[in-house]
């Protein structure tokens, strides 16, 4: 196989390279989020306890999401190695064996929806509002292969330097649901089923275009066809070793929301849950890109640790968490100023005022809570890229369950600090869990340059 400009432009200049490969991703990720914030804005017209049910929802509908991400970031990660390796042909083997953890994965996630969905929504505590709860959920567990496939596929054109291809099905994602939710929900008069089947079917076109681009056109640098597999389970474990930590990782994210959620219900009651649901979702925003340049990350931090290329690593380290922080910082700031019009424009149809002023307050003090975020995410995501996804799960697991979760727990329920407690407990380990995670990958550098200096002697 020849490598082509893709190739070519992710193997040379990382700081480029990083730059290429993510800000395209930001900017799409950030229309698919802003697609997330109008899907709540137009499921809170329909009252406090759809947009609740919503909230208790989200955290399952992401968790199917996250596994994923997680196969795409295993995928990712191999596919990278290979390619700095310069071991073309088995970056197409890899590519299809992830293909087909993704298929056993859907599979076993429908039936865990159709058999425990609602005794899961009832443990997370969405019981006074369970019926809306599974009519949303009820339909994205059925149509779970829909909604996991495209997060993987889209690793493979990232993995290969296409990111023209990796983000515009997700620009049409976006668009399209926007554009169906209010159709569905209200015209329709589906309610917070409309809401779900808008996904389904917009998340359906971002696959079948991807799909069109590798099974029909064939124009790609990786090819998904059958003569390049072979079955190894070396290839699975190398995918697993990263895919199923990374997998658990976006878990703890949903079960870190699900914490809030409960800790939140149980100090403040339903209406904070539906604020915290608004709230939530622009602190995923202040994290988008954390997300969008660590996925980048992982393919550029693979190819040079692929290719014992130091300097390059190094770079990648750096850069990647200036230009994270950089960015992040800027959204804060926005958050922070424009609170008040940001939360008034989620209750324009009932136009709720306390509503709007309580959301506001609260997304004026989690704006802290992502400020640190991107020191720790860049090391999980370069443990991914080099292989070591235990090594970024553990970190993730002490930033967001250990720390954000205790801390959040302690300062609410023992030290009697209720709602409040709630949020700068999480403030407070986030931070904390974050320097860590940004300290262990130093580390890591510096092993990896004695490793280098003796692989040139």
């Amino acid at each position: 196989m020849e490598i082509n400009k893709n190739i070519e432009s992710i193997i040379g200049d990382p700081k480029k390279a990083l730059n290429r490969l993510a800000y395209p991703t930001i900017l799409s990720m950030l229309l698919m989020f802003a697609n997330n914030l109008i899907d709540s804005m137009w499921v809170s017209g329909l009252g406090s306890e759809p947009l609740a049910a919503l909230g208790f929802m989200s955290p399952l509908y992401l968790v199917i999401i996250g596994f994923g991400v997680g196969i795409g970031a295993g995928a990712n990660s191999l596919i990278s190695r290979l390619i700095g390796a310069k071991q073309y042909d088995e970056s197409n083997n890899a590519a299809i064996h992830s293909i087909v953890i993704a298929s056993i994965v859907s599979i076993l996630i429908l039936l865990i929806g159709v058999f425990f969905l609602r005794d899961l929504l009832i443990l997370f505590g969405a019981s006074e509002v369970i019926d809306f709860a599974m009519d949303y959920g009820m339909i994205i567990f059925l149509t779970s292969y829909i909604i996991l496939f495209p997060a993987v596929v889209s690793s493979l054109f990232r993995a290969e330097g296409d990111i023209r291809r990796a983000t515009v099905p997700l620009v049409v994602n976006a668009i399209l649901n926007m554009v169906m939710d209010p159709i569905f929900i209200y015209y329709f008069n589906l309610g917070i089923k409309g809401a779900a089947i808008a996904t389904v079917l917009s998340t359906l076109a971002n696959l079948l275009m991807m799909l069109y681009w590798y099974l029909i056109k064939r124009d790609t640098f990786i090819k998904l066809s059958l003569k390049y597999y072979h079955s190894k389970m070396e290839i699975y474990k190398e995918i697993l070793l990263v895919s199923l930590p990374a997998s658990c990782e976006e878990v703890i994210y949903s079960i870190v929301a699900i914490c809030f959620n409960y800790l939140i219900f149980i100090t403040a009651g339903t209406m904070e849950v539906a604020i915290f649901t608004v709230v939530w979702r622009f602190v995923s925003i202040g994290f988008l890109p954390c997300i969008a340049i660590g996925v980048s990350t992982i393919t550029v931090s693979g190819i040079a640790y692929g290719a014992r290329n130091y300097e390059n690593f190094k770079t990648t380290i750096n850069y990647s968490t200036f230009i994270s922080f950089l960015i992040t910082l800027i959204i804060c700031v926005i958050f922070f100023v424009f609170a008040y019009p940001i939360s008034e424009g989620f209750n324009f149809i009932n136009g709720n005022p306390q509503m709007i002023s309580r959301t506001a307050e609260v997304l004026r003090i989690m704006v802290f809570y992502n400020l640190f975020i991107p020191f720790g995410a860049t090391a999980a995501y370069v443990y991914q890229g080099v292989g070591s996804g235990f090594k970024s799960l553990a970190l993730t697991i002490l930033r967001e369950l250990v720390l954000s979760v205790f801390f959040a727990y302690i300062f609410a329920i023992p030290l009697k600090m209720g709602i409040f407690g709630v949020y700068f407990g999480a403030i407070i380990g986030m931070i904390l869990g974050s320097f860590i995670g940004f300290a262990c990958i130093k580390l890591y550098e510096r092993s990896f340059k004695k490793e280098c200096e003796k692989t040139v002697v």
